[in-house]
């Protein structure tokens, strides 16, 4: 399963396909190097005795997907979220819109609260700085600050923990709100239009 067509993600699809002959590679567009299954918001698909939803979030690239997944018994949640969504942070836009960020991180929060968040880098203690940057007095973001630095390693994050400390799921917050108004010097901002606020002021912070 591969989230997008960006090298780092795609780059090693042909030499599985050579050394596994009849091995499935999904992917969101004729993009994708080896792709034999172009998927997005499709129907479920099995890999064993779990169920993958895939899920069009598009952003970062305008072919990505994100992989939704269920244990057998429904118990167990887990997303795949490439580029789409970091821990405390998003993908830069490289081909799609603020409104399509939009889109897609608020699918990715109606998703179960417990849900486990794989991401494809480990840029946490970056995004961290930058989310305390917006909001100095979350307590949530200072607490997983401490945590970030105590473990090293972040992934998983959860729904629940992005919904409170990623400022880029938290554009309907008050002081998130405040933040891009200040930085673009704007009277009043859309949702979409603090994202893609929020998103500028990381490309340069």
């Amino acid at each position: 399963m591969t989230t997008h067509h960006h090298w780092d993600h795609a780059g090693g699809n042909t030499k599985l396909l050579e050394k596994v002959p009849g091995l499935s590679c999904y992917g969101g567009s004729n993009q994708v190097k080896g792709v034999t299954h172009i998927v997005a918001d499709s129907k479920p698909f099995q890999v064993g005795e779990l169920t993958i939803q895939p899920m069009a979030t598009f952003g970062h690239t305008m072919d990505h997907i994100c992989y939704y997944v269920e244990d057998k018994d429904g118990n167990q949640h887990a997303v795949f979220t490439g580029d789409c969504l970091f821990s405390s942070g998003c993908g830069r836009l490289f081909e799609g819109s603020a409104q399509d960020m939009h889109k897609a991180l608020t699918a990715i929060g109606n998703l179960p609260k417990e849900c486990k968040i794989y991401f494809g880098h480990e840029y946490t203690s970056s995004n961290l700085k930058f989310a305390q940057h917006v909001e100095p007095h979350n307590a949530d973001i200072q607490e997983k600050v401490s945590w970030a630095r105590a473990v090293g390693t972040t992934t998983p994050s959860s729904v629940q923990n992005e919904k409170l400390t990623n400022p880029f799921m938290r554009v309907a917050e008050k002081s998130v709100q405040e933040f891009a108004l200040r930085e673009s010097g704007s009277s009043s901002a859309t949702p979409d239009e603090v994202l893609g606020i929020l998103r500028r002021a990381k490309d340069n912070f």
